[in-house]
């Protein structure tokens, strides 16, 4: 989006401008077999309606179509104050959304994405936050079905915070139950959604710092106990984890449970996969060789990390 871009541009010295972010996206978009790794792409309004550089007949919709990479489209106006809830947010976008959602599906979308927030803290979440985001993804995703847009459903429960694991695993909990309760009110059919959640893992400033092992398995029962069979795939974010740190969590998931896993565990992450981009890129198209190389690189590392395959071996043969 707009205000993430340019937050990301800021970090290194880049201007943002709708010149400088679509040259940003085209780079990403253009890389060299990118579709060997990700096969769809969260676009923003704005980039949506963008061209690619080279060309400014083809839409960047059309050309990630054309190269085996699904577009999608990101439905969701952010976060606003929660009335009567302590610093907490709901979601918006709902108001017009059927008659958005419409115009996505004519120009190309193939799938949507909608983000709530959860936070933890000594008083929240309250069992308000949660239902009034679980409610407004609910509606969403049924919307997204009536126009035969497969819904990515994003309940967050953010890093921040000193919370430990196991508080981030109750929270996770609820979360998913009442998201998977209100799903089924809306009549949401749930073996044509993608469930995006944030893993189970302690906050940034938890003095105890859970070990790859215990986020893999904690993430696992949690998902287990809340995600019915007949979701199809799970594809986690990386929440403010380290670009390391969100493959070698989803290489261990699907390493040590395959055998117990009842879904596809992949990734949809976002800072995860661009952060060594972005830096390498820093805003130069001498660098744009390079950044590609480092987009493609962490898309396989995450790519093997989707098959229990990854190894800090992984060379970069394959760019």
């Amino acid at each position: 989006s707009t205000p993430t871009c340019t937050k990301r541009f800021n970090s290194v010295d880049i201007e943002s401008t709708e010149r400088s972010r679509n040259e940003y996206r085209d780079m990403l978009f253009t890389t060299p077999n990118l579709s060997d790794f990700i096969s769809g792409v969260i676009l923003y309004d704005e980039t949506f309606n963008q061209s690619t550089i080279l060309d400014p007949s083809i839409s960047i919709p059309s050309f990630l179509h054309s190269n085996n990479i699904l577009p999608g489209i990101k439905v969701d106006k952010g976060v606003r104050n929660l009335a009567l809830h302590n610093d907490e947010v709901v979601t918006i976008g709902l108001d017009d959304l059927d008659e958005r959602m419409s115009q996505y599906s004519v120009l190309g979308a193939k799938f949507a994405k909608w983000r709530a927030v959860i936070s933890i803290s000594d008083d929240n979440p309250s069992i308000g936050c949660i239902e009034s985001n679980a409610h407004s993804l609910a509606r969403y995703a049924a919307i997204c079905q009536k126009y035969n847009v497969v819904p990515i459903v994003e309940p967050e429960v953010l890093m921040d915070g000193k919370h430990s694991i196991s508080k981030c695993y109750d929270v996770t909990s609820q979360t998913l139950d009442r998201v998977f309760l209100n799903l089924k009110r809306q009549n949401v059919f749930l073996g044509g959604i993608v469930l995006k959640p944030s893993m189970v893992i302690n906050g940034i400033d938890c003095d105890d710092k859970a070990d790859s092992d215990k986020v893999a398995e904690m993430t696992v029962n949690c998902l287990l106990e809340n995600v019915p069979e007949e979701v199809p795939g799970i594809a986690f974010l990386s929440g403010g984890q380290s670009s390391l740190d969100a493959t070698i969590h989803l290489n261990k998931m699907n390493k040590k449970y395959s055998s117990r896993l009842k879904w596809n565990l992949t990734f949809s992450y976002g800072r995860a996969l661009q952060n060594q981009a972005l830096r390498s890129w820093a805003g130069s198209k001498k660098n744009m060789n390079k950044a590609q190389e480092m987009l493609h690189l962490h898309a396989k590392f995450n790519g093997a990390a989707s098959l229990g395959k990854y190894s800090s071996d992984l060379k970069a043969d394959s760019v």
